[in-house]
């Protein structure tokens, strides 16, 4: 009987450093009513979503994500809103950085070389913080945050006790291309 491959739900990400991740918790948790504040540990900004993926194409994603030239990332996020269709509400910037476009089309593009499936949706930079919300409620007003980026993430995605945790597999540093 032959085994099944073993599968691993990959995404691509950028991934703010933990003082970031509370501000932004912080907001979402005031702002969540009755919806489902994201956890603080699993706030992030999606780059290409993989899904589920054979773990043994873990080496060849590596090496694809290390061959990604990029500068360092500044995100000014700038806004909140809501998105009625999926019920979440979240934070953005209204101009996508030139540095953040690049590096999202080279890596998707590296992907798409090696014919590795990626949702192929339109890149929308967001940092989902509330899920299940019912719109945008008088929460306190959104202060602009700053997110310095300097590198990008191979992230995993576990069901554990009910709950998804994510988990930074490896990083890879800005290089100016």
């Amino acid at each position: 009987m032959e085994r099944a491959a073993e599968t691993v739900r990959l995404f691509f990400a950028l991934w703010p450093p933990s003082e970031l991740q509370a501000r932004l918790a912080a907001w979402a948790t005031q702002a969540a009513g009755r919806g489902r504040a994201m956890r603080r540990e699993n706030l992030h900004l999606t780059l290409a979503f993989l899904g589920d993926t054979n773990a043994a194409l873990v080496a060849q994603l590596v090496a694809h994500a290390a061959g990604v030239r990029f500068d360092a990332i500044r995100l000014e996020l700038d806004r909140v809103g809501y998105w009625k269709h999926n019920r979440v509400i979240w934070c953005g910037t209204g101009e996508e950085p030139p540095a953040l476009t690049a590096l999202v089309g080279d890596l998707r593009a590296r992907l798409a070389a090696a014919g590795v499936r990626y949702d192929p949706k339109p890149f929308v930079s967001h940092v989902t913080l509330v899920r299940n919300a019912s719109g945008l409620p008088a929460a306190p007003a959104w202060i602009p945050l700053v997110w310095e980026a300097a590198d990008f993430a191979l992230v995993g995605s576990a069901r554990i006790e009910g709950r998804v945790s994510y988990e930074v597999l490896r990083r890879f540093p800005a290089q100016a291309g």
